[in-house]
């Protein structure tokens, strides 16, 4: 089983990361190659810029801790868990910790390319919302 993980400072509140994040079907706005999104309670479906379809299973959005956690199901993997965890830094900064645990350990080095691109946008929108307040 293969981790990786990547992280990057916001200069915007924990909150304002947090909205960027915690919408499920916000993913198409943030994550490369992510083109559509259906959310049914906690099955979320993802379907790449390829056709491929990714179900995935929502097993966390917790407000308070600002975690969100899924995993995808196909059968491909044998495991796999996605966790984007929002801390507050200060007032005006935060850490986004967006982390992939999975096995086969290729998918985990596959997955987490598309998870530092992730954070360069969470980032991005993140900071650009924070300017406009």
């Amino acid at each position: 089983m293969a981790s990786m993980r990547y992280e990057t400072r916001i200069r915007a509140t924990a909150d304002e990361v947090w909205r960027v994040v915690t919408e499920p079907t916000s993913i198409v706005d943030w994550f490369p190659g992510i083109v559509s999104c259906v959310v049914d309670d906690k099955l979320r479906t993802i379907t790449t810029a390829t056709g491929l379809e990714l179900p995935e299973e929502i097993l966390t959005n917790d407000p308070l801790l600002r975690r969100f956690a899924y995993r995808v199901t196909l059968p491909i993997f044998k495991f796999h868990l996605g966790v984007i965890d929002v801390i507050e830094l200060s007032p005006e900064e935060s850490l986004c910790i967006y982390s992939t645990t999975a096995e086969p350990d290729v998918m985990a080095l596959i997955i987490a390319g598309g998870t530092k691109g992730a954070l360069e946008e969470i980032k991005r929108l993140a900071e650009s919302k924070a300017e406009a307040n």
